[in-house]
């Protein structure tokens, strides 16, 4: 199970790990994009921990939505709105929950994704975030229907979504402002693909 404690401890660490690599994500998204995706992030967190630090949650339903919304509310850009609907909708399957099974773990996850697929109407392929979370996604779902602990499947989600990051890095951007480069989009790795990997990471090692 997952308790309401490793939910906090992983949206903390996120705080942390925004931090130290606000200037990597802002280098990737100077590339192609409007070179603030690291620092909005790093904000972000860093509001996030502060909101659930000043009022902490009663289970883990209220964790997320905190994060939803102190996300939607403090980071501009894509990203805001598209991390924020990953947790809101992440909050509603996990409504009165103080602890997850591997089940509840993997609703969990594939509202967050559909949230995500819903709100940016992006495809697999289009250079996005999405590169990353459909193959975490898949993975997980793999894992869980094999068995695998909770901790066994972050750890194959984020193997996948790492090489879902990797693979933005030839094609074409079909979404966002990195679609006005056409071409020039090619060979450079998405930062919101890297900023999942990222999240994915941190679950992964926080959950071990």
């Amino acid at each position: 199970m997952l308790t309401l404690d490793q939910v906090l401890a992983w949206l903390n660490a996120l705080d942390d790990v925004y931090a130290r690599n606000k200037a990597r994500l802002t280098d990737l998204d100077s590339a192609i994009g409007d070179a603030d995706h690291g620092i909005n992030l790093a904000r972000g967190f860093s509001a996030v921990a502060a909101a659930l630090a000043q009022q902490p949650p009663e289970d883990i339903a209220a964790a997320l939505k905190t994060a939803s919304l102190t996300l939607i509310r403090t980071v501009g850009g894509a990203a805001g709105p598209l991390y924020g609907t990953f947790f809101l909708r992440a909050s509603t399957v996990s409504a009165g929950k103080t602890a997850l099974s591997a089940a509840d773990v993997v609703a969990v996850i594939e509202a967050g994704v559909g949230g995500l697929l819903q709100r940016g109407k992006a495809e697999r392929e289009d250079k996005t975030m999405v590169d990353a979370w459909l193959p975490a996604l898949e993975a997980i779902q793999k894992a869980h229907a094999e068995g695998a602990s909770i901790a066994e499947m972050m750890r194959q989600a984020t193997a996948a979504a790492e090489a879902g990051m990797r693979a933005t890095i030839p094609l074409i951007a079909r979404k966002g402002r990195a679609s006005y480069l056409g071409e020039r989009s090619i060979g450079h790795q998405d930062p919101g693909a890297t900023s999942t990997y990222l999240m994915l990471q941190a679950a992964a090692d926080t959950w071990n």
